[in-house]
C-alpha cells in the first residue's frame, strides 16, 4: 500500500544566539520530500516532540500575529490542500508546495504591515491576484498562471530587500525598470523569464489603473518593454516517435511516461491535457474515434482524431484509471523521458544550433510532443488553419512558434516543390 503523505514539524539541532531552535516543516509524499523553514523558533524545553507542537497553547509568534500552534496547523493544512489540488496535473514538485506556503507567509507579512488607513498597496494587489480574487473576464486563472504571480512577487520582494527601497505603485518607473532588469540578470534569470516578470508586472499595474489605485502610467512607456528571444527547441519526426514507441523499456514507470508522451505527440495536446484524458473524452463519431476535451490552459474545446498508435496505447492500459498511464510530476516526467529516448538511441548530434554538441535525447521534454505533432503535420502540407483548430491556437503567430522546421527540412520541401513544378513544366514543353 502506498504511503500516505505526511507533514511533520521538527527542530533544527543547532541553537541560535538566544538558545532557541528553528522549527521546520518536513513533508513526505510520493517518494519526494519538502523541507520548509518559516523563521519561527522555540526553546527545546517548550517543544513536545511526540505531538510536534509547543507546550504552551497560548504561545504566539514573535510578531504576535499567530498562536504558534495555530500557525503550524495552518501550514500543515495548506501543504495538504495544495498537494491534493495539484494531483490532477500530476505529482507536484517540492517547489510548487513551497510557493504555496511562501504565498501564505508573505501575504500575512504584507497584511501585518498594511497601512492603518487601509490604503491599497502594490503587494496587497498582487496578493489578490495570487488568491484568485482578480479573474480574467470572470474566469479563474490556471495554477501555472498563479505560480508566475508568486514568482514575480518573490523577485519584487528580493529587489526591495536588496535595494532597501520600498516598492509601491508610484515606484514602478522607467528608472525602476532599468534597475530591476539589471537585478534579475545578476540573479542569472533568463531573458524570457525576465520578460515574463515584466509582462506580469504590467498586468498588475494595468489593474491598479483600472481600480483607480494609481495614476502612474510609466509602465506603458515604449522603453518599458517585454524582452523576448526565440527559444530553440527540437521536434521528433514520425520515424523517431515510432522508434521510441517500439523500443522495449525495462522500467514500467518509464514505459508509462513514454507512452503518455507518444499520446501527446499524436494528439498535439499539452502535458496537462494528455496526462488527464478520461474515458468520457473518447467519443465515436461516424465510426471513428475522437478525443473531445476542454483544454486546461485556454478552456477551449478541441476535437482530435485518434491515431492508431493512440488507440493501441488506450487498449494497452484498459483497466487502469481512465485507460491512460499514471502521470508523475513534470520534473520527473522529463527526466524519465530523456532516459527513455536515450535507450531508444535518439542520439543524433546537431539538432540544436545553439548547442550542437548535445545528443537529441538531451533536448527532449514534455512539450516536444506538441511541437512534434504541429511540425510533422505542417511539413506534410496539412493546412495551418485546420491544424490550429486541432491544437487550440487562436493566432497563426502563436502557432508558428511550435513549428520547428530545420534548414534541411526547408530545403527538402523546396526540393519537392521544384521537382513537382518543373516536371509539369517540362511535360508542357515536351
Amino acid at each position: 500500500m502506498a504511503r500516505q503523505p505526511e507533514v511533520h514539524f521538527r527542530l533544527k539541532p543547532k541553537k541560535d544566539k538566544h538558545g532557541n531552535h528553528l522549527i521546520y516543516l518536513e513533508f513526505l509524499y510520493s517518494g519526494l520530500r519538502l523541507f520548509y523553514s518559516f523563521g519561527r523558533t522555540v526553546n527545546k524545553e517548550d517543544w513536545l516532540k511526540d505531538k510536534q507542537r509547543v507546550t504552551n497553547k497560548l504561545a504566539t509568534t514573535a510578531d504576535g500575529q499567530f498562536a504558534l500552534n495555530d500557525l503550524l496547523d495552518e501550514l500543515r493544512r495548506i501543504c495538504i490542500k495544495t498537494y491534493n489540488e495539484c494531483l490532477k496535473d500530476g505529482i507536484p514538485t517540492p517547489q510548487t508546495l513551497r510557493d504555496a506556503l511562501d504565498g501564505f507567509i508573505n501575504k500575512n507579512h504584507q497584511n501585518k504591515n498594511k497601512p492603518t488607513n487601509d490604503k491599497p498597496t502594490l503587494f496587497n494587489l498582487i496578493d489578490r491576484f495570487i488568491a484568485g480574487e482578480i479573474k480574467n473576464r470572470g474566469k479563474d486563472k490556471s495554477i501555472n498562471t498563479i505560480k508566475t504571480y508568486i514568482t514575480c512577487k518573490k523577485h519584487l520582494l528580493a529587489f526591495e530587500l536588496k535595494t532597501k527601497t520600498p516598492l509601491d505603485f508610484d515606484s514602478i518607473t522607467l528608472d525602476f525598470y532599468y534597475k530591476y532588469i539589471t537585478f534579475l540578470k545578476k540573479k542569472d534569470i533568463g531573458t524570457n523569464a525576465i520578460g515574463k516578470d515584466i509582462s506580469i508586472l504590467k498586468v498588475f499595474m494595468g489593474e491598479a489603473i483600472d481600480l483607480l489605485f494609481t495614476t502612474n502610467m510609466q509602465f506603458r512607456h515604449k522603453k518599458f518593454f517585454v524582452t523576448r528571444e526565440d527559444a530553440e527547441n527540437v521536434y521528433l519526426t514520425e520515424k523517431e516517435l515510432l522508434q521510441l514507441y517500439n523500443c522495449p523499456m525495462t522500467n514500467p514507470v518509464m514505459e508509462q511516461q513514454r507512452d503518455l508522451f507518444i499520446i501527446g505527440a499524436f494528439t498535439g495536446l499539452r502535458l496537462s491535457d494528455y496526462s488527464s484524458i478520461k474515458l468520457e473524452n473518447i467519443v465515436e463519431i461516424e465510426g471513428q474515434l475522437f478525443i473531445k476535451k476542454i483544454t486546461k490552459k485556454t478552456k477551449a474545446l478541441v476535437i482530435i482524431p485518434c491515431n492508431p498508435v493512440v488507440i493501441e496505447i488506450l487498449k494497452k492500459y484498459e483497466g487502469k484509471k481512465n485507460n491512460v498511464p499514471d502521470s508523475v510530476s513534470d520534473q520527473y516526467f522529463n527526466r524519465l523521458l530523456k532516459d527513455a529516448c536515450k535507450i531508444a538511441k535518439l542520439n543524433e548530434l546537431g539538432r540544436l544550433s545553439t548547442a550542437p554538441e548535445l545528443e537529441l535525447y538531451k533536448c527532449v521534454s514534455s512539450h516536444t510532443a506538441r511541437r512534434s505533432f504541429s511540425t510533422n503535420y505542417y511539413l506534410q502540407g496539412f493546412p495551418t488553419i485546420d491544424l490550429m483548430k486541432i491544437t487550440g491556437h487562436t493566432t497563426e503567430r502563436s502557432f508558428m512558434k511550435y513549428i520547428k522546421m530545420s534548414k534541411l527540412d526547408a530545403a527538402k520541401r523546396l526540393s519537392e516543390h521544384i521537382k513537382t513544378n518543373w516536371s509539369k513544366k517540362l511535360l508542357r514543353v515536351a
